[in-house]
């Protein structure tokens, strides 16, 4: 028997028959046509269903996202939390960390304290900075890439005073005095967003070819910072800048660039923070007058520029035997940096001239430093030959004196003093 619906069907082929009869042959000849163009619309139209092949270029490299907007907290007091990081957790501390840390407790009973460790300091900028906070999420990307503890350092620095605001002080770096000394009784709170200080007040090397980038230098191992400051970010896409640029040059992933000593300084640590701030003051200064070094040069009291409150050399840098920085006794003295942390250069090591060592070691006295340039001026001056002879003599007098010195260290004492 057959179905209703075959094609063998007799009501089939007599209903197609009629409607056959009932069009006209031009119509029926024009709806192939008309429904191929109502699906070629349909396409156009509906082109976002249709997946897209991504080129070559952004399969490896993430876009720029759009941060959610954020106002800068600029009004008001600056949050009470004090920030550290170290590698390990407080209750795993040795006791001189955990002597110097519990200062900045003690002096400051009413603030927030927190550390962030090599174990969650990952999780925080991606908390903060990812797709649920600031959707920065290249920052992420840039924070996870690098590999060099002290370039990670100095961005988790930057990024949690983005973030949250507050006080920032490296691990080794002691409290003297409450952070409610930071800010003279002169001045109001709400005019200020930053509270630095000054680190290296040599301009007189501002030249110098090793020295140079290094002379003029705010301090960034204790800062005071209020939220999502425009600065904080722009600090961060510099070194996100700097660091993209190097690995090109080096043709490798940023998690293997291989930087030294100054590199570090310019790039991320205090040269970086300095020339971040000095651009960012000029940007919000009102009468257009530029603001350089030369402001902040001998500076013997607080100075307010810009929002940022600049305090002198003693405040967060005394003791350094330079920059006429005082000592951890004097009154403005506000904390005393221990270095016991400060470790890092080990791998990104100084210049070390083979015969005359680093010039660093003049602590920036000027005649040792005219001295020091004098002699590599004049090495450079001898044959090959007589450079490597003089090299080759001074390494067999080193190790005879490094074989005196371990010949006079005395013994250690068998029967322990009670």
């Amino acid at each position: 028997m057959n179905s209703p619906i075959s094609p063998l069907s007799p009501r089939l082929a007599s209903t197609t028959a009629k409607f056959r009869n009932r069009v006209p042959t031009q119509v029926r000849r024009t709806i192939a046509l008309y429904l191929t163009c109502v699906c070629v619309l349909l396409l156009i139209l509906n082109t976002d269903i249709i997946p897209s092949v991504p080129s070559p270029s952004r399969v490896f490299k993430r876009e720029k996202p759009i941060q959610k907007p954020v106002e800068p907290s600029s009004a008001g007091a600056f949050p009470k939390k004090i920030w550290q990081t170290w590698k390990i957790d407080p209750f795993s501390f040795e006791e001189r960390d955990s002597t110097t840390a519990k200062t900045w407790t003690t002096k400051n009973p009413d603030y927030r304290y927190e550390i962030l460790t090599d174990s969650n300091d990952v999780t925080y900028v991606e908390q903060h900075f990812g797709p649920e906070g600031f959707n920065r999420l290249d920052f992420v990307d840039l924070y996870r890439s690098v590999s060099a503890t002290i370039i990670k350092a100095d961005l988790l620095r930057y990024l949690i005073m983005y973030a949250e605001g507050g006080v920032y002080a490296d691990i080794d770096v002691e409290a003297l005095k409450p952070v409610h000394k930071f800010i003279p009784e002169r001045y109001d709170e709400a005019d200020i967003d930053m509270v630095i200080g000054v680190e290296i007040d040599q301009p007189g090397f501002k030249d110098h070819k090793i020295l140079g980038k290094k002379s003029q230098s705010f301090c960034q191992w204790t800062f005071m910072a209020k939220p999502h400051l425009p600065v904080m970010l722009r600090l961060v896409e510099n070194i996100q800048e700097w660091l993209t640029d190097i690995a090109k040059k080096q043709n490798v992933p940023i998690s293997d660039v291989v930087l030294d000593f100054d590199e570090v300084i310019s790039g991320t640590g205090p040269s970086a923070f300095t020339v971040a701030i000095l651009d960012d003051m000029n940007k919000r200064r009102k009468d257009g007058a530029a603001i350089t070094w030369d402001d902040f040069h001998d500076l013997d009291e607080s100075k307010l520029v810009s929002g940022v409150l600049i305090l002198d050399v003693e405040a967060f840098a005394a003791g350094q035997g330079h920059s006429d920085s005082g000592n951890h006794n004097a009154r403005g003295a506000l904390v005393k940096h221990h270095y016991h942390a400060s470790n890092w250069p080990s791998r990104h090591p100084r210049f070390n001239h083979p015969m005359y060592g680093e010039v660093e070691k003049c602590n920036w006295d000027v005649e040792c430093v005219r001295k020091w340039d004098e002699d590599v001026e004049t090495f450079k001056l001898f044959p090959p030959d007589e450079q490597q002879k003089r090299i080759d003599e001074k390494k067999f007098l080193d190790s005879q004196q490094l074989d005196l010195n371990t010949d006079q260290q005395p013994e250690p004492n068998p029967f322990p003093v009670l």
